[in-house]
């Protein structure tokens, strides 16, 4: 009998300590780094996360058709060259996905100016809050 109740007991502790988990979860923010963006646009593109490329540089998200690097929008023209770079080293095109916040505008309207005249897709995902 007194085996019943300890076994009782247990899992009533692990019931109450799998709710507490459940609910701590969902107070704990996510860090949204670039990872975190690059990984759920490459999904939505159908593209490769993290492609390797015979010098071990890395293309963010590879698919079909481009070569993309993702970066914060502040670093705008930094991923310019980048996907260049392996564009050329892909045989794809050169597409820049920045993540861009609600003060981030001004970024948008310098690359907007090069990419015409590069011909780079640029692609947007919207900054998360925090």
């Amino acid at each position: 009998m007194r085996k019943k109740y300890k076994i009782i007991a247990l899992l009533f502790v692990l019931t109450i300590a799998v709710l507490l988990s459940s609910l701590m979860e969902d107070k704990v923010p996510i860090k949204k780094n670039e990872a975190y963006y690059q990984v759920q646009f490459c999904e939505k593109v159908n593209g490769i996360t993290e492609f390797i490329l015979p010098d071990r540089t890395r293309v963010d998200c590879l698919t079909d058709d481009y070569a993309i690097e993702v970066d914060w929008a502040k670093k705008w023209a930094e991923s310019i060259g980048q996907s260049m770079f392996y564009a050329d080293m892909t045989n794809k095109k050169a597409g820049v996905a920045l993540i861009v916040g609600e003060k981030d505008h001004r970024y948008l309207k310098r690359i907007n100016h090069i990419a015409r005249k590069a011909k780079i897709k640029i692609f947007i995902i919207k900054r998360e809050k925090d």
